[in-house]
């Protein structure tokens, strides 16, 4: 495993760790010991950051995370999220009161004294530009209950946003080969301020794996069934905002970057972790093969300059204007 800065939080994260959206919820049917044991392989093989929020199966991954790590909470590092079991367009889901019971909720489940990293779960844009909710998380930092705090943003303005604030320590955000803007300003700016950039989505919702057909259909409680065009919640976060044939045929496109490499998923993680400013990429996982499966993308061939110009020129003629959603 190799292991990267937090930004300047001092901690050092493994530049491959996991998103346990998967695991809560809302990704299809999911088997809480299967979930247990790709916890353990994860850890077993040098993962040492994980990413939940308290949303994921109404706290399901929170308490799923609290038994894999029990006794292991100087080692392991979690990062939750909150805002998104309330009214997210409301300033009361933002007040000290009912972000520090959020705080102690997750807390419980976690089974921790301090989070190590505290999000706001992707807040409209007015919440960041009106900062309140900064004052209140730089509150629950002097209590103890956080020890950093950062936001999982859906667009690059929401980033640049805040990035203003210097007591924000990381940003989360959608990027992989079919997103590729926070590459232009987010990112660079983002290192320059020691903020440390969380990759999620990094597949794309699976269709970077190169695995679906135009034909193949999701669980009805999966949300690559239920929001494909934004019904729920941003469409951005569901098939990186192309809609799913599309974004299946812009994948069969991209089947070169396997040639060489051991699959079209490494080797789309391994474009991620190539890019400067990142500190690690959270991809999703369900069973212990896509733990192994995932990991390979550390020993994965980096990407030389014809490639990574050639799908920097696939992205800006054909993906960008076919992303839908604010990004």
């Amino acid at each position: 495993m190799n292991y990267r800065d937090l930004g300047n939080t001092g901690l050092k994260i493994s530049e491959v760790s996991f998103g346990t959206w998967a695991i809560g919820g809302s990704w299809g049917k999911v088997d809480d010991s299967e979930a247990l044991k790709s916890l353990d392989m994860a850890i077993e093989k040098g993962v040492n950051f994980f990413d939940t929020a308290d949303v994921y199966g109404d706290g399901h991954s929170e308490e799923l995370l609290a038994k894999v790590t029990k006794g292991k909470e100087d080692q392991i590092h979690i990062a939750t999220k909150f805002c998104r079991g309330g009214d997210i367009f409301s300033r009361d889901t933002y007040s000290l009161d009912s972000v520090r019971q959020y705080c102690e909720n997750s807390l419980k489940r976690l089974e921790r004294e301090a989070i190590d990293l505290y999000q706001i779960h992707c807040p409209p844009t007015e919440i960041l530009k009106d900062g309140q909710v900064f004052e209140v998380l730089d509150k629950l930092q002097q209590e103890g209950k956080i020890r950093n705090y950062g936001v999982s943003v859906e667009t690059v303005e929401e980033g640049l946003i805040c990035l203003q604030n210097p007591n924000v320590k990381a940003l989360q955000v959608i990027f992989n080969i079919f997103r590729q803007k926070p590459l232009e300003v987010l990112i660079p700016e983002a290192e320059k301020k020691g903020v440390g950039i969380l990759v999620r989505l990094p597949l794309a919702s699976g269709l970077l794996t190169g695995k679906f057909t135009k034909d193949h259909t999701f669980d009805e409680d999966d949300h690559r069934n239920f929001n494909e065009n934004g019904e729920a919640f941003n469409v951005g976060e569901t098939f990186a905002g192309l809609g799913f044939a599309k974004g299946v045929e812009l994948a069969n496109e991209l089947t070169w970057i396997a040639n060489g490499r051991q699959s079209m998923a490494t080797a789309a993680l391994r474009w991620i972790l190539d890019q400067q400013g990142i500190s690690c990429v959270i991809p999703g996982f369900k069973n212990r093969q896509q733990i192994v499966e995932n990991l390979k993308a550390l020993e994965e061939k980096t990407f030389n300059e014809e490639e990574l110009q050639t799908l920097r020129t696939f992205y800006e003629e054909k993906v960008k204007n076919a992303i839908r959603g604010p990004y």
